[in-house]
């Protein structure tokens, strides 16, 4: 996956911050809505590649996504908690 430098200053800025404004936060969960956006449109485009696979295939796909899904589910969780 491809970062831009600016956006890895970006983060590291904010990771550093003892003091957050509301604002500073808002943009950050505005961030998150669209990557998740994004990986929603990018699984709808390979849903379609996957069905071609053979089930070992789609089987190890499957397993990589549901690990990094599973993460990322918790990490919502322990956001609305």
């Amino acid at each position: 996956m491809h970062i831009p430098l600016d956006e890895i200053k970006r983060k590291l800025e904010l990771k550093s911050k003892t003091d957050m404004h509301t604002g500073d936060v808002e943009k950050q969960i505005d961030l998150v809505t669209k990557q998740i956006k994004q990986l929603h449109n990018e699984i709808a485009v390979l849903l379609p590649l996957i069905n071609h696979l053979d089930k070992e295939q789609i089987s190890d796909l499957s397993r990589k996504l549901n690990m990094e899904g599973s993460t990322l589910i918790k990490s919502l969780v322990s956001l609305t908690s």
